[in-house]
C-alpha cells in the first residue's frame, strides 16, 4: 500500500472573515473530493482569516497514479483558484 501525503498552504488575501475563508476551502475541499475522491482537511492556522494550511491523503497501490493525481490537484488548484497556492510538500510513504 502507497500513501501520498500532501501538505498545501494557501494565502487568501481577499479574505476579510473566518467566514469568507471558510467558504472559500469549503470549495476547494469539495471540489477536490469529488473530483479525486481525496481525503482533504484543514490542519493548521484555524484561526488565521488568511492563511490556510490543508492535508490531504490518497491511497493506492501505484506509484506512478499517485505522482499523476499530486500534480492534478496541484493542477487544479493553482487553475481553479490563481494566486492562492503559496507552497506545498508531499511525500509518499510505502506501508
Amino acid at each position: 500500500m502507497k500513501v501520498l501525503i500532501l501538505k498545501v498552504v494557501l494565502f487568501i488575501p481577499y479574505s476579510t472573515s473566518l467566514k469568507d475563508k471558510r467558504n472559500i476551502l469549503r470549495a476547494i475541499k469539495d471540489r477536490i473530493w469529488s473530483k479525486f475522491r481525496a481525503s482533504v482537511s484543514e490542519i493548521d492556522e484555524q484561526h488565521s482569516i488568511q492563511r490556510a494550511v490543508l492535508g490531504l491523503v490518497y491511497v493506492s497501490n501505484d506509484s506512478t497514479l499517485l505522482e499523476g493525481i499530486l500534480n492534478k490537484i496541484i493542477n487544479m488548484i493553482e487553475t481553479g483558484y490563481p494566486g492562492l497556492l503559496h507552497d506545498y510538500e508531499y511525500n509518499i510513504e510505502i506501508y
